[in-house]
């Protein structure tokens, strides 16, 4: 039995075309969804993730969605573990999973044969009090120094991951990079599908997506999670849409700014998972550009069918 991956940048489509697929597979008795985005793994945050809600999920079991606080640190290591428990146990009840999202790293944590070494406190509290005195310049440094591949494959503005990559190299005396052999399947039979439109037709949805979350409550949502420690948190209180929304409520932005720079990270976020997506060679793409959802979750099962 496959497991299928519905991947791509956001507001591509990919929820639409997940639920369409499932249905076609045999709705909830057939098919369980497994989320893979590290922000929809937080409870709470709902109208700033555009997270599908239970009334609009068909009745078909979402895993992966609503499983931490705010306050917690969500970690791809952590997620591998806990979302592929939730596949094999699709699996073994004779279901297909189908495994949706856009964070890639995630992605290929549950699907490719990805290992997460050397994790140290001690050795990660020293690098981030590094990075609070002096920023990331002698982090950077460090990484180009210890491994050259790391530092031109990663995204080095996220100061999170630098410093995880830091952590594995200090505390396991290796490259990090090798520990990542992308593109090697887990499972025995993965079939990866990706979602993509136009950058004027994706551009716009961004767009229009974010003024809808600013009008549908995105501000009273994150004054709950502030309530309950958002602005603290290590991985949530970062996230597009929320960091913008405290801005607002702190008086160090404007709603209209905040609207504005949150298109503009969503497209560069839109940019960074194409080009994760577009490296992987199994990825088979479905053009979403006219918005016909039936028509791409036909394709997908004539290929499924094909092989």
């Amino acid at each position: 039995m496959a497991v299928i991956g519905i991947v791509g940048p956001t507001a591509s489509g990919k929820t639409a075309l997940s639920l369409e697929l499932a249905e076609a597979l045999g709705g909830a008795d057939s098919v369980e969804i497994v989320s893979a985005d590290a922000m929809q793994l937080y409870r709470g945050m709902d109208v700033g993730t555009a997270k599908i809600s239970p009334a609009e999920r068909r009745g078909i079991v979402h895993r992966q969605i609503d499983v931490l606080d705010v306050v917690d640190e969500a970690s791809v290591a952590a997620y591998q573990r806990s979302a592929r428990a939730d596949v094999d146990a699709i699996l073994a009840a004779g279901k297909t999973p189908v495994v949706v999202g856009g964070s890639g790293l995630y992605v290929s944590g549950l699907l490719d044969r990805l290992d997460f070494p050397g994790r140290d406190r001690r050795v990660r509290a020293e690098l981030e009090s590094l990075l609070e005195r002096e920023g990331p310049g002698p982090l950077l440094e460090e990484l180009a120094r210890k491994d050259p591949q790391a530092y031109e494959a990663m995204d080095l503005a996220n100061t999170r991951r630098l410093v995880r990559a830091l952590e594995a190299i200090r505390v396991t005396g290796r490259p990090y990079t090798p520990r990542f052999p992308r593109h090697t399947a887990h499972y025995p039979n993965v079939r990866l599908f990706g979602a993509f439109r136009g950058s004027d037709v994706l551009n716009a949805a961004i767009d229009r997506r974010a003024k809808e979350m600013m009008a549908s409550g995105l501000i009273e949502e994150t004054r709950e999670l502030m309530d309950r420690g958002l602005a603290n948190s290590p991985t949530a209180g970062k996230a597009t849409g929320y960091a913008e929304a405290m801005a607002v409520i702190e008086g160090r932005m404007r709603i209209e700014e905040a609207v504005e720079s949150m298109c503009l990270a969503t497209r560069r976020l839109a940019k960074k998972q194409t080009k994760w997506f577009r490296a992987d060679p199994r990825i088979e793409w479905l053009d979403l550009t006219d918005g016909d959802v039936p028509r791409a979750a036909g394709d997908i099962l004539r290929a499924l069918e094909a092989t």
